[in-house]
């Protein structure tokens, strides 16, 4: 399964490390995507809910602004 994230506030690549770590720590899921360019992170993982995922980003202070 596969989910399209938009996240705000990314602007370096330590910001795509710390995105990649934090949702690849979330049980179900199996490999992270980060695009910094268009602001999108692809999340391809075992059914794991989109509020798992968009928490997992939030904790670490990026907002998720769409969820596909």
């Amino acid at each position: 399964m596969e989910t399209l994230l938009i996240v705000d506030g990314m602007t370096c690549s330590h910001c795509e490390a710390s995105v990649t770590k934090a949702l690849e720590e979330v049980k179900g899921v199996e490999k992270v995507d980060v695009d910094l360019s268009t602001k999108e992170v692809k999340v391809t993982h075992n059914d794991v809910s989109n509020e798992k995922l968009k928490e997992a980003v939030e904790d670490i202070g990026f907002d998720v602004s769409e969820i596909k």
